[in-house]
C-alpha cells in the first residue's frame, strides 16, 4: 500500500475510533444520552394526578414524579428551563417512547413484563399497591372482593380494573374514561361505585375531596413505578439509575416525597432498591 493510501486509511480509522468513543459517552443520535448532551430533554408526565404529576391552572408543573424527572435531568446535565414537558396518558406512554416523541416517561408508570416487551425501565423509584377510592358514606366496599354487582372505573390503557375482575370480583362492571379526573367526576356523581389504581394516586384525589371521598386502605398488589425509556440505550439507562440512587442517598427523594405526598396523609414507603439494570 502506498504511503498516501496508508495515511488515508489511518485517518479513517482514527475518525471511526473518535466516533465510537463519542457514541459511547453521549449515545447514538436520538438517544437519551445524546439529547442530554445537547442540553435538552423532553419528558412525559401526567397532568392530572395531584401529588404526582399535575399541570396547574397557571401552567406550572408539580408533583413527586415531576421532582424525580427534574432531578434525573439535572444529573444528566439538563437545566430545568431546558426540559419540555409532554402529557403522557396511560394509553400512549409506549407510543411516546417508541415514536421518539419523549426521552423518558415519569408518569406513575408501573413496571410490568408486558410493557418491557416494548420499552425499557430504569429504577424502580417508588413502591406502591393497588387500592380503591370510594364515596365517604359508602361502607359496602371493603376491598376488591366486595365489588360484585358494582361499577368500577379506571382509565383507558391500564390493566388494574381488569385484574380486579379476573382475580377478585367476576361480576363487577368495568367502566373506562380517558382520564382519572373523569372517573372522580363519575364517582362523585354516583355513575360508578369505585375507582381503582395505585394507592398513592388515589390518596391525592381523596385529599382534594376529604369530605366526599376516601381510600379503602387495603392495597392488594405489590407494584413499582419505574422511569420508562426507549430500548437500546444501556448507557442512558445506567445514568438514570445512578441519578435515582443519588436522589435517594442524598435525602432529596425523601424531601420530595414528603413535600408532594405528605399532605394527603399517605404513608410513605421506603425508597426501593434498583432492580432494572
Amino acid at each position: 500500500m502506498r504511503p498516501r493510501k496508508l495515511l488515508r486509511a489511518a485517518a479513517a480509522l482514527a475518525a471511526l475510533a473518535l466516533f465510537t468513543t463519542a457514541c459511547g459517552a453521549d449515545g447514538h443520535p436520538g438517544s437519551l444520552s445524546a439529547d442530554a448532551a445537547a442540553g435538552k430533554l423532553t419528558i412525559g408526565i401526567r397532568y392530572d394526578q395531584p401529588g404526582l404529576g399535575e399541570k396547574t391552572l397557571n401552567g406550572k408543573f408539580q408533583g413527586f414524579d415531576v421532582e424525580v424527572a427534574r432531578y434525573v435531568a439535572g444529573e444528566l446535565g439538563v437545566k430545568p428551563e431546558n426540559i419540555t414537558w409532554k402529557e403522557a396518558q396511560p394509553a400512549n406512554r409506549e407510543k411516546l417512547l417508541t415514536g421518539g416523541q419523549v426521552d423518558m416517561v415519569v408518569a406513575a408508570y408501573t413496571i410490568s413484563d408486558e410493557r418491557k416487551k416494548l420499552v425499557d425501565f430504569a429504577g424502580p423509584y417508588f413502591h406502591l399497591g393497588q387500592d380503591l377510592l370510594v364515596r365517604l358514606d359508602d361502607n359496602s366496599i371493603t376491598g376488591p372482593e366486595s365489588l360484585n354487582g358494582k361499577r368500577l372505573c379506571t382509565t383507558v390503557g391500564t390493566t388494574s380494573a381488569q385484574a380486579v375482575k379476573d382475580q377478585f370480583a367476576h361480576e363487577v362492571t368495568l367502566v373506562e374514561y380517558p382520564r382519572y379526573t373523569d372517573c372522580i367526576t363519575a364517582l362523585l356523581a354516583g355513575l360508578v361505585d369505585a375507582v381503582t389504581t395505585g394507592d398513592v394516586i388515589l390518596a391525592g384525589y381523596a385529599a382534594q375531596n376529604p369530605e366526599l371521598l376516601r381510600v379503602v386502605g387495603k392495597p392488594f398488589t405489590n407494584d413499582f413505578y419505574g422511569i420508562g425509556l426507549r430500548k437500546g440505550d444501556p448507557n442512558g439507562k445506567a445514568r438514570v439509575n445512578a441519578a435515582i440512587e443519588k436522589m435517594v442517598s442524598t435525602g432529596a427523594w425523601t424531601a420530595a416525597a414528603k413535600a408532594n405526598l405528605g399532605a394527603s396523609g399517605y404513608q410513605l414507603p421506603k425508597p426501593p432498591a434498583i432492580t432494572e439494570r
